[in-house]
């Protein structure tokens, strides 16, 4: 087997991977968006998203997890002709079409017709599959048989890592997706890694170590509390799936113990007593909801903050914005008035959304604050607020110069992604060593720091 890399080689947008099965058959494993200088090397990047590879051989398309960046250019093969079956776990199966539906009206058309009959043709071709259970694949996808399974990955709701497998000679290829941290929010951690003759792996953050997530909360607790006393609001950038819900999660324990204080001590907290949270995504907004329906994928202590009565996506002092003009309103008024309080937008990296309403009309102020909790990629607007922001410089957002003058911070610990200590951990759990690794999704700094500890550690190959 050989592995054509279509996007996310050199990179961490764009995921989109190649298995070859033999000379005359493949499997697609995800099929991702390109955002801010990243391309695919033979013509797509974030202006040109169109299909630039031969599709002819594609049985089948295999989705790990439903970020943008992973699935945001499935319409575009939907358009070049693949009609073959999309394998993916339950709950990416709930969350792709919100995900795919948004993807069109952004990127596409406004037409609901158009939109209607790809969200109805990619649900035809979704085949949801169990976690941990070995699926068959067809016999004509190959002149070999292979099998397919889906394990915990621990990054986002319905997030996996991908094992196939000759069944013939057992041969075990194993695709990372996104492979999330130990002790998230909401969900399990990854599942161990059992065993690869051959591993594509993430390196996203493979030259880090994220600060400890054990005490994350109180950092965030206090950030926020240090920004309120410029008295202006406090914008946080983040992704609609996953990242979002982890906020909100934090946010409501916060505030749920700063209810439990002033009940024991009658003082109330000059912060947190009154706080407004404002969401102001739909997208974000309707993956909330279906979080909350799918409450049996929660990881236990989430589970039981629902049996004490309390709502962890869905408090009172979270306020979400629906229609475009309440939320053009709500910018005008946080512009005029300053009015300290926490707003969670997309996009994650600035790229888009009504994020970019808020950055425009509050990044001149000095009374905002702009609080990073994700990677920022280069070439996006977000990786330039995070780098020029902090020496007083200027950002360009859809063609307009916005000067910074609101305070940036970065807060470590919220990553979606394993850091250099969990990608190791994770290649560490296999029952015998892996043969040979091959490194994706991450910039080159990334991949070469992880690579000479992976060599140092196992003397395997890395290619």
């Amino acid at each position: 087997m050989d592995v054509i890399h279509h996007g996310a080689f050199e990179g961490v947008t764009g995921s989109c991977h190649e298995l070859l099965l033999d000379s005359d058959h493949s499997l697609l494993i995800d099929c991702g968006l390109f955002q801010g200088a990243e391309t695919s090397g033979s013509g797509a990047d974030s202006n040109t998203q169109e299909i630039d590879f031969d599709i002819s051989k594609v049985q089948a398309l295999v989705v790990t997890h439903c970020h943008i960046d992973h699935v945001g250019r499935i319409p575009r093969l939907l358009i070049a002709g693949f009609t073959g079956p999309i394998y993916c776990t339950k709950a990416t199966a709930h969350l792709l079409p919100l995900v795919i539906e948004d993807a069109l009206k952004v990127g596409l058309t406004s037409n609901a017709d158009i939109i209607n009959a790809v969200v109805a043709r990619l649900q035809r071709q979704l085949q949801p599959v169990e976690y941990d259970a070995w699926s068959e694949l067809p016999t004509d996808f190959s002149t070999e048989r292979f099998k397919l399974r889906f394990r915990q990955a621990g990054h986002i709701l319905g997030s996996s890592y991908v094992e196939l497998e000759n069944v013939s000679n057992h041969y075990r290829v194993v695709f990372s997706g996104d492979l999330g941290c130990k002790n998230t929010p909401l969900l399990p951690d990854p599942t161990p890694l059992e065993r690869a003759d051959w591993l594509f792996l993430e390196s996203t953050y493979g030259d880090k170590n994220h600060e400890s997530r054990l005490d994350r909360e109180q950092r965030l607790k206090s950030v926020v509390e240090r920004c309120v006393e410029n008295k202006g609001t406090i914008l946080i950038p983040a992704f609609s799936i996953g990242r979002t819900q982890e906020l909100l999660y934090e946010l409501e324990d916060i505030i749920h113990r700063a209810r439990e204080e002033e009940t024991k001590t009658g003082v109330a907290d000059p912060v947190w007593h009154k706080m407004t949270v404002i969401l102001d995504s739909p997208l974000a907004a309707q993956f909330t909801k279906q979080y909350r329906a799918m409450k049996a994928l929660w990881d236990d202590e989430a589970l039981a903050r629902v049996e004490e009565d309390r709502h962890p996506l869905n408090f009172d002092r979270l306020m979400t914005v629906d229609g475009h003009s309440e939320h053009e309103r709500v910018v005008n008024y946080l512009k005029s008035s300053g009015d300290p309080c926490i707003v969670i937008a997309a996009s994650g990296m600035c790229t888009g959304g009504r994020m970019l309403n808020y950055l425009r009309a509050l990044l001149p102020d000095p009374r905002t604050d702009v609080l990073f909790v994700g990677y920022q990629a280069a070439g996006t607007p977000g990786r330039d607020i995070q780098t020029y922001g902090p020496r007083g410089g200027y950002v360009d957002l859809d063609h307009e110069r916005v000067y910074i003058k609101a305070g940036i911070y970065t807060l470590g610990g919220y990553s979606a992604h394993a850091d250099q200590q969990e990608l190791l951990d994770f290649i560490d759990a296999t029952e015998e060593p892996v043969k040979r690794i091959r490194l994706i999704h991450g910039e080159p700094d990334a991949r070469a720091a992880l690579a000479e500890k992976i060599r140092d550690r196992y003397g395997v190959v890395v290619d």
